[in-house]
């Protein structure tokens, strides 16, 4: 029905910049919010940024002023602009979305992406 597609991980050095990817694909009938998780090895996933309505968006502490999510919603695309990247940052990223299937309360369901590997080093 619904696909989470994400691009656009990779490696960076200490203070580069990523843009990451993430197109809602299939069936949609509205997206209500969608965000950028994250999850480095052996620690839990851990919400990076949300963006909900649109326009409401919120940040984790440890991305606020280096990290921008936005949406272009007549693409069903969600963009996660990182800049001043630090290793810290180093995880895979995983795309998720609210996304109803058409105008029923009971379409509405939560997907998750395949996930694209950041990487920051030297």
């Amino acid at each position: 029905q619904v696909q989470l597609v994400e691009s656009g991980g990779g490696l960076v050095q200490p203070g580069g910049s990523l843009t990451l990817t993430c197109e809602a694909i299939g069936s949609i009938f509205r997206i209500i919010a969608m965000a950028w998780f994250r999850q480095a090895p052996g620690k839990q996933r851990e919400l990076v940024a949300r963006i909900t309505g649109g326009s409401s968006r919120n940040y984790d502490d440890s991305v606020k002023g280096r990290f921008t999510i936005s949406t272009d919603n007549a693409k069903n695309t969600m963009y996660l602009q990182m800049n001043s990247l630090k290793p810290e940052d180093t995880a895979v990223y995983y795309c998720n979305a609210h996304i109803y299937t058409d105008s029923t309360w009971s379409s509405g369901n939560e997907y998750w992406g395949q996930g694209t590997q950041v990487t920051v080093s030297s």
